[in-house]
């Protein structure tokens, strides 16, 4: 196996994991730097969302190691991986997620209103974030009043509110049309490259992919990591 690149902010390799006769992965390896995008594509299937969960410490592997800034996840208590999701990773989902009773400020603040940050505070952060997805006109209005395309946008600013290190997007295009898919994995690359946030990108879809530095292909539960060609 080839050992990670040095530097490597979150590290698996040799993982593992079934539910029941079922294997999701079966030896599957994966790296990323500060700042790099790597997209996970595959077909449905695959392994490649499973992946994603136990790199984000959702679900734990049945074997294997997954190394996040030099720390085992193993050796973390789910107190400990909770808090890491709250603070260094983001989210984004297919579907956004967002909360339908609150507004679209509320839903951006709500990671930091969540880690003790007063209402003020967390809301002049979210609307700050909310101007660079070009999303801030919206942040009185909820979830139900925006379209498809604007609510993953306010989806993307509340993963990237709290600075996180490495941001896991799971599908998030899928749900959109080609143009607004295109719109937000411009704004959400360029947002988070600007932070030096690693992105964890899921996709099955190869013009996702392209905003991605490089391809890690999942395939039967094993992953291959794949040479971009310019």
């Amino acid at each position: 196996m080839t050992p990670p690149p040095a530097g490597s902010l979150l590290v698996a390799t040799d993982l593992r994991k079934a539910y029941g006769p079922t294997t999701a992965l079966d030896g599957a390896a994966f790296s990323i730097h500060p700042g790099e995008v790597v997209a996970v594509m595959g077909p449905s299937g695959s392994g490649k969302s499973t992946l994603l969960h136990c790199l984000a410490g959702i679900v734990p592997p049945d074997s294997g190691s997954i190394t996040y800034n030099g720390r085992e996840m193993a050796t973390m208590n789910d107190a400990q991986r909770s808090a890491l999701r709250r603070s260094d990773f983001g989210f984004v989902f297919q579907f956004g997620q967002l909360v339908p009773e609150l507004t679209c400020v509320e839903n951006v603040a709500l990671p930091l209103r969540l880690n003790g940050t007063s209402r003020k505070e967390a809301e002049r952060t979210a609307l700050s974030w909310m101007a660079r997805l070009e999303v801030d006109d919206l942040a009185r209005k909820r979830p139900g009043e925006v379209s498809g395309g604007q609510g993953q946008r306010v989806a993307v600013s509340r993963a990237l509110v709290t600075g996180p290190r490495v941001l896991f997007a799971d599908e998030p295009t899928g749900a959109l049309d080609s143009l607004n898919g295109e719109r937000v994995m411009e704004l959400l690359t360029e947002a988070a490259r600007s932070t030096n946030a690693a992105v964890v990108l899921v996709t099955h879809e190869a013009r996702v992919a392209a905003y991605s530095d490089r391809e890690i292909v999942v395939r039967d539960g094993k992953s291959r990591d794949m040479e971009r060609v310019i």
